[in-house]
């Protein structure tokens, strides 16, 4: 069966879609990030950053399916925190891999970000800080699903493998 969305609710994905593709988002976080590189070290300008890169595209995705299924705004409120959370702390992890992950499983180099002077949370605060960083970043996704049911389950999983990932 074919889903049929009213033009409405499919402007309002298209418009979450390109915010966190544009300026506002992705486009405009990476641009950040190569502005930032050796002039700034404050955690709020990392924070931003992070936020923009991958998070916003990570509260896109998860807005859009709460939209387009009708979800009230408390909820759908709730899947942004939740995106926010996991974009923060994927960004983290992939610093903390940067770091000292397992070059083999990675498929990349290590050690890249610190040769090129790049502001990361391991740079800014240390390694075990930026672990508990994460780790308070991926409490805070879990905690924004507290008031869901266990059709959430997946999204915690997801939050979790965040935390976890070796590459």
């Amino acid at each position: 069966e074919k889903v049929r969305l009213s033009a409405e609710k499919r402007l309002t994905v298209i418009q979450e879609i390109a915010q966190a593709a544009g300026i506002d988002g992705m486009v405009g976080g990476q641009a950040l990030d190569v502005l930032s590189e050796k002039f700034t070290s404050e955690e709020k300008t990392l924070r931003e950053i992070h936020r923009r890169k991958t998070g916003a595209l990570i509260v896109a995705a998860v807005k859009s399916g709460a939209i387009i299924s009708n979800a009230p705004k408390e909820k759908i409120q709730a899947l942004a925190e939740y995106g926010i959370n996991v974009g923060l702390a994927f960004q983290i992890a992939d610093d903390i891999l940067n770091v000292e992950g397992d070059r083999e499983l990675m498929g990349k180099e290590t050690g890249s970000d610190a040769a090129h002077g790049k502001l990361t949370y391991p740079s800014l605060m240390g390694l075990e800080k930026a672990k508990e960083k994460l780790a308070k970043y991926i409490e805070a996704a879990e905690v924004s699903l507290s008031d869901f049911d266990e059709r959430a389950r997946p999204l915690i999983l997801i939050a979790r493998y965040v935390k976890e990932r070796k590459s």
